[in-house]
């Protein structure tokens, strides 16, 4: 009989070879064929094709072919990590070593930022005073809380009152200092409007001067104190002089002010220099940037209160076409200056990407491509600077609407956590907390998105220790399934325990065994993320499970239990299609996190 003929136990061959066929022959189908079982399915797939072309022309009995497509179905290596399609059987390698940490990252590594255009209209910076806002933000501590973006190069600090009676103070009580119901209902309301002018200004490109008072300043400061953020506050670095050097009159202005308050916070200069010929019609090269910092630290250091406070920059956009100019010219000069290089990162345009561009593993990689230009270039020019992701989202211009803001927004989010610290950047400030675009942990309504509760859980079982995974077969290519491994926060869990990150950017359900760290005598404590909603479609929505359970807060300040599953014993770890998942091994005893 004919290989590919209707007779009793040929269908599955038939199938398979009409699969691979396609897959082959047709461009592009090779990532349809992935989705169920990543790029091990190819490498089985052009087995079974060279199986099939030779089998067309010869007569062989279906008792023959079996043994063969079974072994290529069920072959499983023994050792490392296994990743097993349920669908094709599809497996691969992976090594861990638990034994010594690789890398270890700043213990506000989440951080997050709000962005300046809250306070084009001072009176929306009193959202901040909301308890409900206030019980989000405790819930992502330790972190830095940045304040700036496209506007604080358009920002002009205004006193409007003597210093000595400046109103809010750092020691007053937070209790004192929330805001009343109706006015934050009311608040609420205005912002939709606001949001609307916000992004006429961001499409037209015409920003105007911000004037801003000792509010801002008063409502930041006890924001980030009564929820235990600490302050990075993004300076105006447009204010130039008739020989384009830095004008720092009014920023000394404001650094006088927050030392009479005893407000203790960090500083930035300027956001993406890079644009501002787009922007402003102003250019400021690198080299001159770098001065303009070093007037900066060293007006800081004049000052009893700030002189060893922190000072980060430059900023500048992530590197295109493979180009780091303005970077380059910054570190020549202003290297010493700071405590941290930072950059900004975005994966895609919001306004034109697609749900494919956040499940596609090659978008995902190009994280990694951005950053070694920035470290390779940090190394040659201030080696052992710490290099931080200074703003960052999924989408730039404000976000993807309906996808930033999405489930779906998850697998960007988690991986760029994970692939970040491997890679080396010290801290990444998810670009907003709350505020303008669609790229916002905290929704208008200052209700909590998906990734804001996918944050709490990060930080709540993640620890600051890297550890190594490292996969080596055709299966992991693929990078449907990815995994990301770290010692667990020992503030929740013994010394010893890791916490293995895990997501299934695939529409088939997958299957992790773990031998080198889960046997049928470990306990192993699962936090599996999916959509309230089944299917493709779940990956739209605004709400999330936990283990089957819809995420809210029980009230406005307080947040559920987040409670992980104790798994059963077994040799494998499930996970869904579409999900996001943390696994904790708390008895894994790992050498590196003891």
């Amino acid at each position: 009989m004919k290989v590919c003929s209707a007779r009793p136990g040929s269908e599955v061959i038939r199938l398979w070879c009409e699969q691979c066929a396609v897959g082959r022959s047709v461009p592009g189908r090779w990532a349809a064929v992935n989705r169920g079982g990543g790029a091990g399915s190819v490498h089985m797939c052009r087995s079974l094709f060279a199986l099939c072309s030779v089998m067309k022309c010869v007569s062989v009995s279906v008792s023959v072919l079996l043994p063969l497509l079974l072994l290529l179905l069920c072959y499983r290596p023994t050792d490392g990590v296994q990743l097993t399609d349920l669908r094709l059987n599809s497996s691969a390698v992976v090594s861990v070593d638990v034994s010594a940490v690789i890398r270890r990252v700043e213990q506000r590594f989440l951080s997050v930022t709000i962005d300046a255009s809250l306070a084009a209209d001072e009176k929306f910076m009193f959202l901040l005073s909301s308890p409900k806002i206030r019980t989000l933000a405790r819930a992502l501590t330790p972190a830095f809380l940045r304040f700036g973006g496209t506007r604080q190069d358009f920002m002009v600090f205004t006193p409007q009152r003597p210093q000595q009676n400046s109103g809010s103070t750092a020691e007053q009580s937070c209790d004192k200092l929330e805001l009343p119901s109706w006015l934050e209902d009311r608040l609420k309301k205005e912002w939709t409007q606001q949001q609307v002018n916000l992004m006429r200004e961001d499409l037209q490109r015409k920003y105007r001067r911000m004037k801003f008072t000792e509010y801002t300043v008063d409502l930041l400061h006890s924001f980030t104190n009564c929820s235990g953020m600490d302050l990075i506050f993004g300076l105006n670095a447009l204010l130039r002089t008739a020989d384009n050097t830095w004008n720092s009159s009014n920023a000394r202005s404001l650094l006088q002010y927050c030392e009479s308050r005893q407000y203790r916070m960090a500083w930035e200069l300027g956001n993406e220099p890079n644009s501002y010929e787009k922007k402003a019609g102003i250019r400021v090269d690198g080299y001159q940037l770098g001065q303009d910092f070093t007037r900066l630290r060293k007006m800081m250091s004049e000052s009893k209160f700030y002189h060893e406070a922190g000072l980060y920059g430059p900023d500048v956009g992530q590197p295109r076409d493979h180009r780091t100019d303005i970077l380059e010219g910054f570190l020549q000069s202003g290297a010493d200056a700071v405590d941290a290089c930072t950059w900004h990162h975005y994966y895609v345009n919001g306004r034109d990407t697609s749900l494919e561009d956040f499940l596609d593993p090659e978008v995902l990689d190009t994280l990694a491509l951005k950053t070694k230009e920035v470290l390779e270039k940090v190394k040659l020019l201030s080696p052992g600077k710490p290099v931080w992701l200074g703003e960052t989202s999924s989408a730039y211009g404000g976000g993807a609407v309906g996808l930033s803001d999405t489930f779906v927004a998850g697998f960007m989010w988690l991986d760029k956590l994970g692939l970040a610290a491997r890679l080396g950047l010290d801290v990444v400030m998810r670009q907003v907390f709350v505020g303008s675009g669609s790229y916002h942990l905290v929704d208008e309504n200052l209700d909590p998105l998906p990734d804001y509760w996918l944050s709490v859980l990060y930080k709540r079982l993640v620890g600051p220790e890297v550890l190594k995974i490292e996969s080596f077969s055709s299966f992991a290519r693929s990078k449907r399934v990815r995994l990301y491994l770290h010692c667990a926060n020992k503030k929740s869990y013994r010394s010893g325990a890791v916490t293995l990150m895990s997501m299934n950017l695939s529409g088939k359900p997958a299957r992790v065994s773990v031998p080198a760290l889960v046997s049928s005598s470990s306990t192993v404590e699962a936090f599996v993320l999916q959509s309230d909603q089944p299917g493709e479609e779940g990956l739209y929505s605004r709400s999330v499970t936990l283990n089957g359970d819809v995420l809210k807060m029980v009230d406005d300040r307080t947040l559920p239990d987040l409670r992980g599953r104790r798994l059963p014993p077994a040799e494998h770890l499930q996970l869904p299609a579409y999900s996001l998942a943390f696994f904790v091994v708390t008895d894994a005893r790992a050498a590196g996190c003891l």
